[in-house]
This record gives C-alpha cells, structure tokens and sequence, in this order.
C-alpha cells in the first residue's frame, strides 16, 4: 500500500472534522444526505457526460495505482535486456525471438521480434512508440476524469448552496424549516470544495505522477531494444541506461516539485 496516499485521505478530513470540534461544532452536522445528492451527483452526472465510457473505467481502475506501492524495478528491467543482448551477441538477433515469448512487457515481446524479423531500426523505434504514446493516451483519460471532476465539484456545490437559499426564501413564513435549507446550503460548498481540494485534483496528480514513472521504464525498454538491435555489448547497454534512468528520473522528480494546476 502506499502510505503517503493514505495518510494524506485521512489527514485531510481528519483536520476538517477536528476544525469544526474546536469551533464547537460537531461532525454530525457536515453530514447532510441532499447536500451530497447534489454535488456528488451532479459532479458524477457531469463527468459521465464528458467522457467516453472507456476513460470512465480507466478512471476507476487507476485508483488501484493512487493506493498500492508497485515500484518500477529499473534494476531488473536493465538486466533483463543486457541478457537479451548478451544472447544476441552469442547467437544472433534472430535467436531473440524464442526469448520475446518470454519477455516481462508486452513492449519488449514487441521489440525483440521486430528485431528478429530484421525490421529496420526506424521502424522497430516507431513501432515501440506507437505502443508507448496508446498506453499514454489511456492513462491520460484516466487522470483526466478526476481533474474534471476536481473542476465540477466546487461549481455543483454553489448550485447546491443556491437551491438551499431558495427552500430557504421559499419558507420564511415557517422558521422550523429555514435551519436545514440554511444547513444545505452552506454543507454543499463545503462538500464541492473539500471534494475537488482533498479528493479529486490530488488523485489526477498522484496518477500522473506515478504514470510518468512507469514510461520512464517504457523508455529504457526501447533504447534497450534499439542498441540490442545495433549490435553494442551488453556492458555498454547497461552503463547507457543506467545513465538514462538518472537522466530520466531527475526529470520526474523536477515535475514533481511543480505540481500540475
């Protein structure tokens, strides 16, 4: 699991609800049923139009990524093809394509048996690419749907606190009524805001940032593949993408420190 993401879920309400205690509040009265009809939703309502059904359900799949800890293991993807390439230098490219069957990426089964098969190295890049730039556009719908929905809620909120001040308008002649249109109205800001703030915008963030990771190894796949294909020796493709991960990691810690607005 990741801890971080965890922490920061319940830290966040945690600080609200121990806010509104000091106040001399209670929890009890941010639970409003039709103050969380409306903004939850009419954000759900919302995003569900925007989107195509496929990004909806790489959205909710993606939340798999936000909450476990499954490191990309630079080290073991760098030995993986310094053996492909030592296998080449031994046999040749065309024994590589027994191996791709048993390759740990899809992306690499790709490269191997274009190799294999003598594609040029223009196209065997291309090909590898392509493959890259359709896994992107998937993760890309996916972090998407909550930064919309981060977007959505703080607007679907004001709409709820609105139709509160309205039950409000509507009933000044009964005072019993005016305390829970009054209580609607304020609880769905509070629920457009702290849902975009503490839920939405940061789960986008955390999966784009956890994604760029994972196509840094994409990356290394296809240099790897690439100098295999170009005939360098194993312990110079090695120290290459050694050197490329700390090239590549560096940037991705850089966009980590400017968080996306």
């Amino acid at each position: 699991m990741d801890i971080t993401s965890i922490i920061g879920s319940i830290l966040g309400v945690a600080c609200i609800l121990i806010g509104q205690i000091l106040e001399g509040g209670t929890p009890s009265s941010l639970i409003q049923v039709t103050a969380a009809l409306i903004v939850f939703g009419g954000t759900a309502g919302a995003v569900i139009l925007s989107y195509p059904q496929e990004c909806l359900i790489r959205a909710i799949k993606e939340l798999k990524t936000v909450y476990s800890n499954e490191n990309v293991e630079f080290k073991e993807i760098i030995t993986e093809l310094v053996k492909y390439a030592t296998k080449a230098r031994k046999e040749g490219v065309i024994a590589l394509e027994k191996e791709a069957k048993n390759a740990s990426d899809p992306l690499i089964t790709l490269g191997l048996e274009a190799v294999a098969d003598g594609a040029d190295p223009k196209l065997v890049r291309d090909l590898m690419e392509t493959q890259i730039s359709m896994m992107e556009e998937e993760v890309k719908g996916g972090y998407k749907v909550w930064e919309s929905a981060g977007g959505y809620a703080p607007t679907v909120g004001i709409v709820g606190a609105v139709l509160g001040l309205i039950h409000v308008m509507g009933n000044l002649s009964e005072p019993s009524k005016l305390g829970a249109g009054i209580a609607v109205a304020f609880v769905a800001t509070v629920y457009g805001l702290v849902g975009a703030n503490l839920f939405f915008i940061p789960l986008s963030t955390k999966i784009k940032l956890k994604s760029e990771k994972g196509f840094v190894a994409k990356e290394i796949m296809v240099e790897g593949i690439l100098s295999i294909q170009a005939g360098e020796s194993p312990a110079l493709i090695e120290r290459k993408l050694n050197a490329y991960i700390l090239e590549k990691s560096s940037d991705v810690e850089g966009k980590t420190q400017k968080v996306p607005a």
